[in-house]
């Protein structure tokens, strides 16, 4: 990717002096470790919000579930895994047997 584009910023000088000395003792080019941390940036800020946009859709499709009716209560879910739970058990049971 071709570097055309100059990106200026003010900061405090010691912040400046502490972190070229940081770059030097890396060995690393200063400008090389700001684009690294700036894509890290836009690629948490990316993932952020595509995490917002999953969540946003499974709570919109567990909205529409419950008002078509097709949502169960806390105590149906319970009462269905208990069920399963206590059949489970059963097996388990008369395996050992």
């Amino acid at each position: 990717m071709g570097k055309d584009a100059v990106f200026t910023l003010k900061l405090d000088a010691g912040l400046r002096e502490d972190f070229l000395a940081e770059a030097q003792a890396a060995d690393r080019p200063a400008s090389q470790i700001v684009r690294d941390l700036m894509r890290d940036y836009v690629r948490r800020q990316r993932d952020a919000r595509a995490h917002e946009a999953f969540i946003r859709a499974k709570v919109e499709a567990g909205r529409r579930d419950r008002d078509t009716g097709m949502a169960s209560s806390y105590d149906e879910v319970e009462a269905e895994f208990s069920a399963r739970r206590l059949a489970l058990e059963g097996k388990a049971d008369g395996a050992r047997t």
